[in-house]
């Protein structure tokens, strides 16, 4: 096969007509990739169109860079999506604008690289102005556009960038993207006007994230192979950031803390993905959407079941409503905590659904995950606390944690002993300290934000946006700037009530109940799977 071929027969439209199920194809297409081609060519759902640049591509780059036929291959890619969209890259006058994300064969929440908004410069934003009639949309757009190409492919730092609150007005945001531009041209950081070269920044960039240091220590963590690589999706953009009829949230269709029938997540009006996941905003719950946006609402629910009941398993969901009009953007099988992993195998086999056989719901828990639910509930059952709560944020990932408070991720991997670590919200950049707390606390974020996100799947208890907590360098105060604790004081925090102490948990209250007996009591599902 020659080289042209090894490339072009690896690209993807959604759609492709691949001779087996594309859930099946992770290895191939990446799990987002495949979850893209799963939900567009089977199940029908409202997704974006757009392709899949699959891993061998990425392992071609690895091993001897920039492969010289994916130009050509990306611009057929390319030319099938405009036709589709009706809209091309580049134009002045209705720009079509695409998405950059990152598909790992196996989930690396936040470790890999994602550009959005692509397709902008100085002329199509002032197309998109006009084709949307909203300046705010339009510049607000390029400012996150400049701000992630710079940080993602430019390799500069966030902080040399221009900081505070995102402006809501359209002088106010031609001025902020100014400045961005100002740093950047005194920092020798060109971003191309040609969307093909702004394309190829951000492909090759995905594939560079897959040997970051933060993405080599999540692997390790996680044991996940070195060589497998990552796919390359590029999908034309919807935009959550539009106007108060959008919005973007992720959610899961059940609780993944507790396995709970009921969808969980975080919603964020008129915002864009990012914005939810890295958990520097206040996100609103779906109670909230389904105010705002009752149809759309209502449209996600029904999504949600399907989803479940296609993947026979709780689903972690992405989703952006663009004018009242739900998209789904992306779809896996969600990690969970272990209590709840116990309790959706065991609920799913009496889902008449779902219908689990006693196997299949036994091959869901391994020995560490059967291991880990009896210590978070006898805990839970034993364990007391002293005093009264400094602080309540929401429980994202069940579980008691005491240790010192340490202030960032660098202190936490060099500590001997058990850490807290308390960040006002975490990156993928804090992979190596969080990889080693006892627990982890932030002031900000919601449900799905990073922090929730990675502690769940590691099983690390987690309670993230206590609201009422600033964090600084040193120590961590109320509003009212009175200190609350600082470095090296012992922190307790539970991740189920979200409630947070001083000080290490004390006994509780004596039970006269055995360990059996606990479990029997609190966790039943447990001896159905392994009685």
């Amino acid at each position: 096969m020659s080289a042209d071929a090894a490339v072009r027969e690896n690209v993807f439209a959604f759609d492709h007509p691949h001779a087996l199920p594309p859930r099946e194809l992770a290895g191939l297409l990446g799990g987002k990739g495949a979850g893209l081609a799963e939900m567009t060519s089977v199940l029908g759902l409202p997704v974006p169109p757009g392709f899949t640049i699959a891993l061998p591509v990425c392992r071609r780059y690895r091993a001897g860079g920039w492969p010289a036929d994916l130009d050509a291959v990306v611009a057929e890619h390319c030319a099938a999506l405009e036709a589709r969209m009706h809209r091309r890259l580049g134009d002045a006058a209705d720009p079509l604008l695409v998405a950059v994300r990152s598909g790992a064969p196996r989930s690396m929440p936040g470790m890999l690289d994602t550009v959005l908004n692509l397709g902008l410069d100085d002329d199509t934003v002032e197309g998109l102005a006009a084709s949307s009639g909203d300046e705010v949309f339009a510049w607000d757009s390029y400012r996150r556009f400049l701000t992630m190409y710079a940080t993602t492919v430019l390799g500069v730092p966030h902080e040399q960038l221009a900081a505070g609150p995102a402006p809501t007005e359209a002088a106010a945001l031609r001025a902020r993207v100014a400045e961005i531009r100002r740093i950047l041209a005194e920092a020798g950081a060109v971003v191309p006007a040609d969307p093909v070269a702004q394309l190829r920044g951000a492909i090759e960039a995905v594939f560079r994230s897959w040997d970051s240091p933060r993405a080599r220590a999540y692997r390790q963590r996680e044991g996940i192979d070195e060589d497998l690589g990552t796919a390359v999706n590029v999908q034309a953009m919807v935009f959550g950031n539009y106007d108060d009829r959008s919005g973007t949230g992720v959610v899961f269709t059940r609780d993944p803390s507790t396995g709970e029938n009921r969808p969980y997540g975080d919603f964020l009006p008129r915002a864009q993905g990012e914005d939810v996941v890295a958990g520097t905003a206040s996100t609103l719950t779906l109670d909230d959407m389904a105010a705002r946006l009752p149809e759309a609402h209502a449209e996600l629910v029904d999504k949600l079941g399907r989803l479940e009941r296609h993947y026979r398993d709780m689903c972690d969901v992405e989703f952006t409503v663009e004018r009242g009009r739900l998209y789904i953007l992306q779809t896996r099988v969600g990690k969970r905590g272990a209590v709840a992993a116990v309790r959706l195998a065991a609920r799913m086999r009496h889902d008449p659904a779902i219908g689990l056989s006693l196997d299949e719901a036994r091959a869901r828990l391994d020995d560490e995950t059967l291991d880990r639910a009896r210590t978070e509930i006898l805990a839970a059952a034993r364990q007391g606390v002293g005093g009264a709560a400094v602080a309540t944020g929401l429980g994202a990932s069940p579980g008691r944690a005491c240790g010192a408070v340490v202030l960032t991720a660098d202190a936490a991997a060099e500590a001997d002993g058990p850490v807290i670590l308390v960040r006002p919200e975490t990156s993928p950049e804090d992979v190596h300290g969080m990889s080693v707390a006892e627990g982890i606390l932030t002031s900000t974020g919601g449900l799905v934000s990073h922090a929730a996100v990675v502690a769940r799947g590691w099983g690390i208890p987690a309670v993230v946006g206590a609201k009422t907590l600033v964090v600084g360098a040193e120590d961590v105060r109320n509003a009212g700037g009175e200190v609350l604790f600082a470095a090296g004081d012992t922190l307790t925090i539970d991740g189920a009530t979200g409630e947070v102490w001083l000080g290490s948990p004390t006994a509780g209250a004596a039970d006269a109940l055995s360990d059996d007996e606990i479990l029997r009591r609190d966790l039943p599902e447990l001896e159905e799977l392994t009685g």
